[in-house]
């Protein structure tokens, strides 16, 4: 099965043209695929399907391409900058694969988590841990998840984590979040490419945030300067930082860093240089994820990948831990996102270390924070 899987997502992610039988058989199932995308639209832009509104400033954080975009550290970003203008906020999320999904419920009131990853998913666990006085509220149906932020905290501000596609709530600011490098992946829909929507659904957006972008390059990716003529576009880049060390054979939390310390650069993690590192991880880019580490320590020993989201079973571990013993590596290295989903009583033979990413916007910082609070004084006043 899993051989299957990597043979579907090398074509998906893969920049040239291919011609193999999977590749027309995939192609096909795109076409039926985009019909279905685009008379959902038809029919929202049409008023035949309701768009829902709720009382008060929303938000939408999302992207047309399935995953690795950084929409969690982004909605993390977003909300400690409108809680700095002295507004509330909440953050609504899907909760995907989270036990409670369906049903919906609080992950935090702000203060106080309580929901594990098993049952609101890893996403929003990440989103309710590194925020403080932020509520963090899941639900498949968007709209009564949002109502219950609503009727719980009565927030000036909800934040969609993304909802790019989640036409049923109106929002008043549209975040498009969009790869600097590859922004429409090989330009096919899914399964045959990578993206959700057609490229003309970013005419939806009211801004654009480049990820992973370069400050000193001027202009912008040449497939997106025609759609972004009248609508403002920011660069921003991922830092990673230190979360987290698991000191070896001792089950619980790791002991915390403060992720404010590290913007400027790699700060905490000078750690990992001149130690042998394990990798492992499993998230929507983890080739991403090795060459973050590569460039901070060259001594990878070793690595194993796993698909997003991905449930670790105990057998999952020991094959990580032998690994790593057998690697001689000093440390086993893993994302936030991975250990959010990981039982904390798990004794590791080696130090854990969990590395985080921030949201910087260098340069366009001052733009971006001016133009989200024009917005959202202007939807208030409305």
């Amino acid at each position: 099965m899993r051989n299957i899987v990597k043979q579907i997502e090398s074509v998906m992610y893969s920049a040239r043209e291919k011609n193999s039988l999977l590749a027309r058989l995939l192609s096909v199932i795109s076409t039926g695929y985009s019909g279905i995308v685009r008379i959902r639209e038809s029919l929202y832009k049409k008023r035949i399907f309701k768009s829902e509104k709720l009382p008060c400033t929303v938000i939408s954080i999302g992207n047309i391409t399935v995953g690795g975009t950084g929409k969690t550290p982004m909605t993390i970003y977003l909300a400690e900058l409108i809680k700095d203008f002295g507004l509330s906020v909440a953050v609504v999320s899907r909760g995907y694969k989270g036990r409670a999904e369906k049903k919906g419920g609080i992950v935090s009131n702000g203060k106080k988590i309580y929901m594990d990853a098993a049952d609101a998913g890893d996403e929003p666990c990440m989103i309710a841990a590194r925020l403080k006085g932020i509520p963090v509220i899941i639900g498949g149906d968007r709209f009564a998840a949002g109502s219950m932020a609503v009727k719980q905290f009565n927030p000036d501000v909800i934040i969609l984590d993304d909802a790019f596609q989640h036409l049923k709530i109106q929002r008043d600011i549209n975040l498009v979040l969009l790869d600097n490098d590859l922004p429409f992946g090989n330009r096919h829909m899914l399964p045959r490419g990578i993206l959700r929507e057609p490229v003309s659904a970013l005419k939806r957006g009211d801004a654009f945030l480049l990820t992973r972008a370069d400050y000193e390059i001027n202009g912008l990716p040449e497939e997106l300067s025609n759609i972004a003529r009248d609508i403002p576009v920011f660069r921003s880049s991922h830092i990673p930082y230190l979360n987290s060390v698991v000191k070896c054979g001792v089950s619980g939390a790791g002991l915390k860093t403060d992720s404010k310390t590290q913007l400027k650069g790699y700060l905490g993690l000078n750690i990992l240089q001149h130690k042998k590192l394990f990798l492992f991880s499993g998230i929507a880019r983890n080739r991403d994820f090795y060459n973050s580490v590569n460039l901070i320590e060259k001594k990878i020993k070793g690595s194993l990948e796993f698909p997003d989201h991905y449930i670790y079973t105990n057998n999952d571990i020991k094959r990580i831990t032998q690994s790593a013993i057998e690697s001689n590596a000093d440390y086993i290295v893993t994302t936030e996102k991975d250990y959010a989903r990981m039982d904390r009583e798990i004794t590791w033979p080696l130090d854990l270390i969990v590395i985080g990413v921030e949201i910087s916007l260098g340069k366009d910082k001052e733009a971006f924070s001016l133009f989200i609070k024009k917005r959202i004084l202007g939807s208030l006043t409305h």
